[in-house]
């Protein structure tokens, strides 16, 4: 057994201890959903950053960057772009609004607006397309142990898969924001790191910023925009990361409106500067390894060109990078069908108990599926992106509208979600969505729901003068 391993193993059984330990402590709904509503700006700030630097954030990031060049950084730098917005725009109305009528899911505030069937809707559809994300992250966990110890994907993804459905099923929000802590810990001390190691082998940054676009199939390796790629990153991460269930639900265990604008807005700047992370190691990973599967740039770039010291704690750093970024999904998950559509639809009288039994049952489930899902699908890229572009195309408008109208627009949010998602569903399928096109799912997933929503305000606001005109004639 190679030593990576055993420090990977070594990790786990760490991780596995303190998300149980702390599981001690969640004997209620309002624990395991918003971890008591007690989260100050450190916690907050800790829990969502290391659910935004996952397997996207890490593995694909960086084998987007092997691919384009520096112009990857706007996969994260558009997460942090989208999350500034959530800190000092969305998301202290969401917090003010959670703790007045004491939601405990996104799902909660979209009735409160809306009604069931737009809760039923929204939830239901999600749920579904969550998953997708999930087993995007256990496809990166799944790479790191194929490069640091040759096991199958298949195997990986259920080793993955396990660890953090224990954990998470355990303790629910409070036990995965202690994980979460000891987790960000390792991911920024691994890739601080390794990163002066991964540049000074490659010759320094002037080698990697200075890549002869003549070595390289685009001309513009080294540029930091990147055209349509670049906007098609703005399009597909900012909308998500202002509307994202998971991230809501974390706001909601808020203990203050200025917990919010902290954590939230440290988290951004994080990210931002993090950006960078991904970038410069595709790049190196390009020039030490010409010709790989891009996905499989950062893990053999530390198993095969760091001290194993170093290299044992970035590969520690990406770990802890996929399981928190999946454990933040399977929150989504297990409260989404508990709360959203088991309580409100299945058994409204549940008691407590019940439906922290149901929570903790679809976080199995959900875990289950998603190994699933992840031994099929190919890539990371593919499979956020399709999660990505169905968050924007049918929870953006809910949550600005919910957040900012002072009139029932139940009826053009509705339509507004049946055309985003089908418009997303139709991209996905029809293969419009080609490299270098500006068309991809989530462009056309979040203009077709914006399009049709503002029509069908339209559309009922010159009903209602016609027919109030009417009255007089």
């Amino acid at each position: 057994m190679n030593l990576h391993l055993v420090l990977l193993i070594c990790y786990s059984v760490v991780l596995l201890g303190v998300g149980l330990f702390v599981s001690r402590r969640v004997r209620s709904a309002n624990s395991f959903f918003v971890a008591n509503r007690a989260l100050g700006a450190g916690l907050l700030f800790a829990t969502v950053l290391a659910a935004n630097i996952g397997a996207g954030s890490t593995v694909g990031a960086t084998g987007i960057a092997y691919r384009d060049g520096l112009s990857a950084w706007w996969w994260n730098g558009s997460a942090g772009i989208g999350s500034l917005l959530l800190a000092f725009w969305i998301g202290p109305r969401v917090w003010r609004q959670a703790t007045q009528h004491k939601f405990l899911t996104a799902g909660d505030l979209v009735e409160h607006h809306f009604g069931r069937t737009v809760r039923g809707l929204v939830s239901g559809m999600l749920w579904f397309a969550t998953l997708s994300i999930l087993a995007g992250q256990l496809i990166g966990i799944a790479w790191i142990l194929n490069v640091v110890a040759g096991v199958p994907k298949w195997a990986g993804c259920l080793v993955g898969g396990a660890l953090l459905t224990t954990y998470f099923a355990a303790g629910g929000l409070l036990g995965a924001v202690w994980v979460n802590v000891v987790q960000l810990t390792v991911k920024l001390a691994g890739f601080a790191l390794a990163l002066p190691f991964v540049i000074s082998s490659v010759g320094g940054l002037d080698t990697i910023l200075s890549q002869a676009p003549g070595a390289t199939p685009d001309a513009g390796y080294g540029a930091f925009w990147h055209g349509t790629s670049s906007i098609g990153f703005v399009v597909l991460m900012v909308p998500a990361f202002i509307s994202s269930p998971g991230l809501l639900q974390k706001i909601y265990g808020a203990k203050s409106g200025r917990a919010v604008r902290i954590g939230i807005g440290a988290n951004a700047v994080m990210l931002m500067l993090f950006g960078f992370v991904p970038a410069l190691l595709g790049m190196a990973a390009r020039l030490h390894h010409p010709g790989l599967a891009r996905e499989l740039a950062l893990p053999t770039l530390l198993a095969s060109d760091l001290p194993v010291a170093v290299g044992g704690l970035l590969l520690a750093a990406i770990f802890s990078a996929e399981v928190s970024a999946a454990d933040a999904v399977l929150f989504m998950l297990s409260t989404s069908l508990s709360q959203d559509l088991y309580r409100r639809f299945i058994n409204p009288s549940a008691r407590d108990n019940q439906v922290l039994g149901v929570a903790r049952l679809a976080a199995v489930a959900g875990g289950v599926l998603g190994v699933l899902l992840a031994i099929v699908t190919p890539t990371i890229e593919g499979a956020l992106s399709f999660f990505y572009a169905m968050l924007g195309a049918t929870v953006l408008i809910p949550v600005l509208v919910a957040t900012h109208a002072h009139v029932d627009r139940r009826r053009e949010v509705l339509v507004s979600i049946l055309a985003g998602a089908a418009a997303v569903i139709a991209a996905q399928f029809s293969g419009i969505s080609r490299p270098g096109s500006l068309w991809t799912p989530a462009t056309v997933g979040v203009a077709t729901a914006v399009a049709t929503y503002l029509l069908s305000v339209t559309v009922r606001r010159i009903y209602l003068q016609r027919k109030s005109a009417s009255r007089f004639e």
